[in-house]
């Protein structure tokens, strides 16, 4: 039952529609987040001392991302549905083959209820170390209270009434490069250095140039336009690799599963079944799975990486993948029965 062009096709448009439902309810979060955000009580908290009194006016909290599991959950049952539907209706001997996806499964239930919790847990203690670390930080630096709760929520655009900016929602990584600008930006020796940065707002290029030209300091206003304008495309592209990456493993999860319902419920021998890694075969497709275009395995296998690295499915962690081996992939795993596997 290898897919077709077409059903394959089908795969990654869903996977590419999820991914895009999952960033913008990764964005809705982060939108409530900052709405909510008590801000004098963070400055207060901020004055005091009190790092975690700080974090608690700031409410960052696993419920505040609880979309994300129901969009999970989603695009694992439509997934499951596709593979269920991508198996062939009849035996070689005519007789009639009925397969469906059963979300309730306890396998399949535990897989999507383990992988969305641990994401949710993961993201929410990543924004509440990220904000303890720029909240010490500033404690350390004496920064003006105010200006670091700003750093933190972001700042209100007139336009949009709403907050822009800030390291909510950053990765760890990304929250660095954020106040690493902020050093670039603050110096004309140094601010040239931030038209190095990939994903700036380049309609600031020319400012900076003159600025750096002149020797003159860039005022503290465009400094902050400049930095919000950074860190909403920085926060971009976490949220559309949070959407890809998720989408992306709850759907080859969600069809590795019902593959296995298959086999569990006797409709097909295992050891009948044979499981196919299909590469998106593009220049962007990282080399340990350009590698592993084609390789096939038996039901329980696991693809081994050039790296080592063992994964039942692209995005699969259960062997201990790393992040390289997952995040961004837009892999697929394909199933082919052997009828007569056992004739010989």
């Amino acid at each position: 039952m290898a897919r077709s062009r077409a059903e394959q096709q089908v795969f990654e448009d869903l996977m590419a529609r999820y991914g895009r439902s999952l960033a913008e309810a990764f964005f809705r979060a982060l939108d409530d987040l900052r709405a909510q955000a008590e801000v004098q009580r963070v400055i207060a908290a901020y004055q005091a001392g009190d790092v975690e009194g700080a974090l608690d006016a700031l409410h960052i909290d696993p419920s505040a991302f609880a979309e994300l599991p129901e969009q999970i959950r989603q695009a694992y049952a439509e997934a499951g549905r596709l593979t269920a539907q991508g198996f062939p209706r009849r035996r070689p001997d005519g007789t009639a083959l009925v397969v469906r996806f059963d979300g309730s499964n306890p396998a399949a239930e535990r897989w999507l209820t383990e992988h969305s919790s641990g994401l949710v847990t993961r993201i929410t203690s990543e924004q509440r170390d990220a904000v303890r670390d720029r909240l010490v930080v500033g404690m350390q630096k004496g920064q003006n209270p105010r200006a670091v709760a700003l750093d933190i929520v972001g700042r209100v655009n007139r336009v949009t009434g709403k907050r822009e900016g800030g390291i909510l929602g950053l990765s760890g990584p990304q929250v660095g490069f954020v106040e690493r600008a902020r050093v670039e930006l603050s110096d004309p020796e140094t601010m040239t250095q931030f038209l190095d940065r990939t994903r700036r707002d380049k309609r600031f290029d020319r400012t900076i140039v003159k600025a750096a030209r002149e020797g003159a300091p860039l005022p503290a206003a465009m400094q902050e336009k400049i930095i919000t304008a950074y860190s909403r495309r920085l926060l971009q592209l976490r949220g559309e690799i949070i959407g890809r990456t998720e989408a992306l493993t709850s759907m080859n999860a969600a069809s590795y599963q019902a593959v296995r319902q298959v086999a569990e419920d006797g409709k097909v021998a295992a050891s009948a079944i044979r499981r196919v890694w299909r590469s998106a075969r593009d220049r962007r497709v990282r080399h340990s799975h350009a590698a592993l275009d084609g390789d096939v395995v038996g039901l329980e296998e696991a693809f081994t990486a050039p790296s080592g690295a063992r994964l039942l499915f692209p995005g699969d962690t259960s062997h201990g993948a790393p992040a390289s081996e997952t995040i961004g992939c837009r892999c697929i795993v394909s199933a082919r029965i052997d009828w007569f596997a056992n004739l010989a």
